[in-house]
């Protein structure tokens, strides 16, 4: 029996050698595999680029770059800052909070109602002063069913964020509207940090309830003994 004992201990041994020498090589490999999270910038001005096949896609950020069927439009196809900022919206599966000083880019409208449709809840909280201006895509919103606050204060809500799932934070200098995405030198951040996500999303409830309607005064209160 002891021989067998032996030969035993000796192939156990060298399994263990074996696997200890491809320990190394299998961390790597689950390295290698694990996904890094999203680090993305884009810069603006963007390329003028057709977004219907984004906008019409069932799905999510995974649209096809070729134009749908039946489309007439001539301008080119392919990937632009804004098709990429579509990209990250469209991405959205169960949340969407957006927090935006000026809002009147129709492509930007039409993936947020998009996804409203899909079952996705979105809020908006907005500038008061820019809500009603020719252009802007807040009535469409609302008329939508989608839950839209706003401010009354003298200063303006000058944030330009918006948070996808909790997860993706995409901020920067740019005003969702057609001007900035085309004209203007501007920059978006799009990120998968919890630690940054976690604090924009603060800032998100906060101003949700300071900008709760039950709270809004339309008319300025009387002054005691006048």
């Amino acid at each position: 029996m002891r021989p067998l004992r032996w030969r035993v201990a000796a192939v156990a041994a060298a399994g263990l050698a074996l696997a200890l020498e491809a320990l190394p090589w299998a961390l790597r490999w689950l390295r290698a595999r694990r996904r890094r999270p999203r680090r993305e910038v884009l810069f603006f001005p963007s390329q003028v680029t057709c977004t219907e096949a984004l906008l019409q896609a069932p799905g999510a950020g995974a649209a096809p770059a070729q134009p749908p069927a039946g489309c007439l439009c001539r301008l080119p196809h392919g990937e632009s800052s804004l098709s990429r900022l579509l990209r990250a919206l469209l991405a959205a599966r169960a949340s969407l909070e957006l927090c935006l000083f000026a809002f009147s880019n129709p492509q930007l409208g039409r993936a947020v109602q998009l996804l409203h449709q899909r079952g996705v809840h979105v809020r908006v909280v907005t500038d008061c002063d820019y809500m009603a201006l020719n252009g802007s895509q807040i009535g469409l919103l609302r008329k939508a069913g989608i839950q839209v606050r706003h401010d009354q204060d003298l200063g303006y809500m000058h944030h330009k964020f918006a948070i996808v799932d909790k997860k993706v934070l995409i901020t920067g200098s740019l005003n969702w509207t057609t001007q900035a995405i085309q004209n203007n030198r501007e920059n978006v951040l799009i990120m998968e940090d919890e630690e940054y996500v976690r604090l924009f999303l603060e800032e998100f409830e906060r101003i949700w309830e300071e900008f709760n309607p039950t709270k809004y005064r339309f008319f300025p209160q009387k002054k005691r003994g006048h």
